[in-house]
């Protein structure tokens, strides 16, 4: 199984690239590798990834980019997508908003296009807690109110969590 990645040089995309590697999948791990965490860690994680394990190929791409994505994913046919990247950064999002319009919105859309195209047959998307606001009801459910977003960037997350697709299946978690 080809499984497409996004966020693969972050912490959380890093892992679950390595763990479906293990498992014996194949994996393409896509990132921008922007600076908003430190590039050197990132760059760390791929050589984790890329010097230990047969089956990962990386592409340093916007996903947001029509172009850069299908540049990234030439020859590839994927069976999933683990969508894990995005613009993270609740204060981030009050100075930079257009970048969580480009990755957060933008991006969903292209990545929901490709599974379409590709017909994947399972597609999984993080979506985060800041969707929940102030909620002072702990531990957080996932039936909780989530239309009171207090940044940008939740509400960004909010927008796209509960797109939906004919796809088999689509995970939002």
């Amino acid at each position: 199984m080809t499984v497409i990645v996004t966020g693969a040089a972050g912490f959380i995309g890093a892992h679950v690239a390595a763990a479906l590697l293990d498992r014996g999948e194949s994996v393409v791990g896509i990132d921008n590798l922007n600076a908003y965490y430190d590039p050197a860690l990132k760059q760390a994680r791929l050589h984790g990834l890329i010097g230990d394990r047969p089956g990962f190929r990386f592409a340093a791409a916007d996903f947001a980019d029509q172009a850069q994505l299908a540049a990234a994913i030439a020859g590839i046919r994927a069976d999933a997508i683990v969508h894990l990247g995005a613009q993270a950064g609740v204060r981030h999002s009050i100075e930079a908003p257009r970048d969580y319009g480009h990755s957060n919105l933008a991006g969903q859309l292209e990545m929901l296009e490709l599974a379409r195209r590709q017909a994947v047959r399972h597609f999984v998307y993080a979506s985060s807690s800041s969707v929940y606001g102030d909620s002072a009801s702990l531990p957080l459910s996932a039936e909780a109110r989530t239309d009171r977003p207090l940044s940008l960037y939740a509400a960004t997350k909010k927008a796209v969590s509960y797109t939906h697709l004919t796809l088999p299946t689509i995970y939002s978690v």
